[in-house]
């Protein structure tokens, strides 16, 4: 009996996912296979993850976090979506960005008419010691700007916890 060819074949750039959960279970799956036969003694759960696309393209925001020691500031690029697009929630010291984009573009001339519609949510979880009164958004040319700042008098405060022999 011949033994099989074991070359990976690599994917071509229409068969790849943009989404990378997907690509990553792959991976694993094809990793767990070949270490254990084809039989996968934990097989890894499936997870139904949302098809955020319009069209070819992605809708999962940018979103870049930063933090000093007065505020954490957020900042998601989101173009061609307004305030009235984009909600901005914090619950339980989370906070969660969600929002739609719905384009339709008619060609008269051609008598059709062309509609795409793409949702995202994107969530963190911030620290401790955040003043949720005074967070404050703002959309301006297609990013979004939220600014989380600090409370001092609610900061947890570091301290050394000697450690003793037995006693």
């Amino acid at each position: 009996m011949a033994e099989q060819d074991k070359t990976p074949v690599p994917a071509s750039s229409s068969s790849r996912s943009l989404d990378p959960f997907s690509a990553f279970r792959s991976e694993m799956d094809r990793v767990m296979d070949s270490f254990f036969g084809g039989r996968s003694l934990f097989p890894m759960p499936s997870f139904n993850v949302p098809d955020l696309r319009i069209g070819d393209v992605a809708l999962v925001p940018q979103v870049d976090v930063k933090e000093d020691d007065k505020a954490i500031t957020v900042t998601a690029e989101l173009p061609g979506l307004t305030e009235k697009d984009i909600e901005v929630t914090l619950e339980d010291g989370v906070l969660t960005l969600k929002g739609e984009k719905r384009e339709e573009k008619t060609d008269a001339a051609a008598k059709i008419t062309e509609r795409r519609y793409g949702r995202f949510l994107r969530s963190f979880r911030l620290p401790d010691g955040i003043d949720e009164d005074r967070v404050a958004a703002s959309v301006d040319k297609g990013v979004l700007h939220i600014t989380v700042p600090k409370n001092p008098k609610a900061a947890p405060k570091a301290r050394s916890i000697p450690i003793g022999g037995k006693g």
